[in-house]
């Protein structure tokens, strides 16, 4: 499948069992709802997904499976985290292999490297595979920022053709727009600056709770590509408390105790994560509360029944 790199895909949680132990068959039901309510890709073992959690063997079983229940439906993005470059080319390869239809690859993690040495990990693990690759930048989250200067090199390798920007800057968007024009798309990564990234030509999102509110994302996302600004507003404002939740350091247990909550998922994570006490916990409750009892009639925006959202909203 060619990726249509545009819309909104979420960063999917992946589901374990009370003993730790993966739950495909929660993960299955997870991604056919997605998919029902109309999102455009996904994200298999990103942040959200715990890839750090994972051993060796769990992530390649997890993309098999992951690629398997999408059957082709929607797009497949794989996440890569590994240590090391020469780690990374094997995932990505085994990836490949597996049937993902692309990659979105962070720098080597735990070893923060010079900006020379991050670019020469893209590099080697770009040579490494035909998939096309995603850029994730988040300095916030992992302390490296792909500059411009950065980015100017790997815009060399064609199969990087995406950027997830997450700098919370979005002034980046528009910088990156005016030094490479069309060279990358750029997908926002970040949930509570959405319509903002959007509006300065952001064509794809990224986002943790469009795992919990999916229908809301997608409608929230082309209201605004479609310059119905009044509309998206409405949605964003009613959407914010809940996306503020993928911006804090215990954003995975956040958003799978919301899945949770709407009975998506299960708030069952791995160590060294642990599940929400507390006033922490008393607050995502409360948030996801009050956005059920305000939730959008999004009929009153043409947005169809589930089942009918991509085709409706088909640019």
């Amino acid at each position: 499948m060619q990726i249509n790199w545009r819309g909104v895909y979420p960063a999917i949680s992946t589901q374990f069992h009370p003993d730790g132990q993966i739950n495909y068959d929660s993960n299955a039901r997870m991604l056919n709802q997605l998919i029902e309510d109309g999102i455009d890709g996904i994200i298999a073992l990103g942040t959200v997904g715990e890839n750090a959690s994972l051993t060796v063997d769990e992530k390649r079983e997890f993309l098999r499976h992951t690629v398997e229940t999408v059957a082709g439906r929607i797009p497949v993005i794989a996440g890569c985290t590994e240590n090391t470059a020469q780690a990374a080319a094997l995932y990505v390869r085994d990836a490949e292999a597996i049937g993902v239809n692309g990659l979105m690859l962070l720098p080597a993690m735990v070893y923060r490297g010079t900006d020379r040495e991050v670019v020469a990990h893209y590099q080697y693990v770009a040579r490494s595979t035909a998939l096309p690759i995603m850029i994730y930048n988040n300095p916030v989250g992992y302390g490296i920022d792909i500059n411009l200067e950065m980015t100017a090199i790997l815009a060399e390798e064609p199969n990087i053709v995406a950027i997830k920007e997450s700098t919370t800057d979005t002034r980046r968007i528009t910088e990156l727009q005016s030094r490479f024009a069309d060279r990358f798309t750029i997908f926002c990564g970040v949930d509570d600056i959405a319509l903002e990234s959007i509006l300065l030509g952001a064509t794809g999102w990224i986002s943790g709770l469009t795992n919990v509110f999916p229908r809301e994302s997608v409608a929230l996302f082309h209201l605004a590509r479609l310059g119905r600004l009044d509309e998206a507003r409405q949605i964003y404002r009613w959407f914010m408390p809940l996306l503020r939740l993928d911006t804090i350091p215990t954003l995975v247990q956040c958003i799978k105790l919301a899945e949770q909550l709407l009975l998506r998922g299960s708030e069952n994570v791995r160590l060294p994560r642990l599940a929400l006490e507390g006033q922490e916990r008393a607050y995502v409750e409360q948030v996801v509360q009050q956005a059920l009892a305000n939730r959008p009639d999004l009929s009153q925006f043409g947005f169809g029944t589930s089942g009918q959202n991509r085709e409706f909203w088909q640019l």
